[in-house]
């Protein structure tokens, strides 16, 4: 069961008004409530790592491994992959916008003079002209900066592509943070190898992969690469003929979602002005386990306190989370 958003809230406001120490706009407890969210995620991994070294209790609720496991499990998921062939479209920049383009337009076709083939992407276009461009399936043999026309409308609007010249690679799915195992037909676990050893791999007989022993490097191709594709990290897959996405899997932690505290404002016959109304549709709730809601709320309240710079929220609210921490690992 995650956390109400509205409940840290109110609760927060209600401590730091009892002394009338201060107020948090919904706004800058939107980015507490995230960055709080966040810390006590990451610190699930080391707190496991930590548990996982000494012995537990034999009994049903007081396993901390057992525990800590049920609030990551909240994120475990399995997700498809993306397969990006050597010389598939990356990114695509809108050269001519064209006209007689349909307002909404999905797997429509491009053409290419040179050897470049397959690519397919979905269009908007307003009053007939195209306004943007998403990739469904990136085709392969273009080489960065060839354009081609989007084959609709009046057949002239054109797509200058950002190319992929790495090896043929396997895109994780965009919310993936750790990654845990890659399954090749969801029966086979990929068995990851390092730089050296993928580069190596294939040298012997004896350790050459095979689709019944297939490895992957799990490596960022490019470092410092700019715009949609800046840290990006891929899986590289031996052998070589696994080259259907459908086959390839992955098992992972993703992130959690940024938390919001959604309202209006009421006052003066507008909705802009006067009180913060709670708007339970437009919200994000905490994703943690609700066993975490006494220190989201004193995480909460010690930044509160640097916003609104009263060191005693902040020694009290730091102190009080100092304490449970060192009780939950004592």
């Amino acid at each position: 069961m995650a956390i109400n958003v509205n409940t840290v809230y109110t609760t927060v406001l209600s401590i730091l008004n009892k002394e009338q120490r201060g107020y948090i706009t919904p706004e800058e407890f939107n980015k507490l409530g995230t960055q709080v969210q966040l810390e006590i995620f990451e610190n699930y991994f080391e707190d496991l790592n930590q548990q996982l070294r000494v012995p537990q209790a034999d009994s049903e609720y007081a396993n901390r491994q057992k525990n800590i496991d049920n609030c990551i499990s909240i994120f475990k998921t399995i997700g498809n992959t993306t397969y990006v062939q050597t010389g598939s479209a990356t990114a695509l920049a809108i050269t001519a916008a064209g006209t007689g383009y349909t307002d909404s337009l999905t797997g429509v076709a491009t053409t290419y003079a040179g050897s470049g083939t397959g690519l397919t992407v979905s269009v908007l276009a307003n009053a007939g002209a195209v306004t943007n461009v998403q990739i469904e399936n990136p085709g392969s043999g273009y080489t960065s900066g060839d354009v081609v026309t989007i084959s609709a409308g009046n057949n002239n609007a054109t797509l200058t592509l950002t190319v992929s010249n790495s090896p043929a690679y396997f895109l994780p799915p965009s919310d993936l943070h750790r990654i845990g195992t890659v399954i090749y037909k969801d029966e086979k676990e990929l068995q990851r190898v390092e730089r050296n050893e993928f580069l190596n791999i294939n040298l012997s007989p004896l350790t050459k992969p095979t689709t019944q022993f297939p490895v992957y490097l799990y490596d960022q191709v490019v470092q410092g690469t700019g715009g949609a594709n800046t840290g990006e990290t891929h899986i590289f897959v031996k052998p070589t003929t696994i080259t259907t996405a459908a086959d390839v899997t992955v098992s992972y932690i993703r992130k959690p979602a940024d938390v919001v505290w959604g309202y209006q404002q009421l006052g003066g016959g507008t909705w802009n002005s006067g009180p913060y109304i709670y708007n339970a549709a437009d919200s994000t709730q905490f994703e943690l386990d609700d066993t975490e809601q006494t220190e989201v709320i004193l995480r909460i309240l010690a930044y509160a306190g640097v916003v609104i710079r009263d060191p005693q929220i902040v020694q009290a609210a730091s102190q009080a989370v100092q304490s449970e921490e060192v009780n939950s690992k004592s």
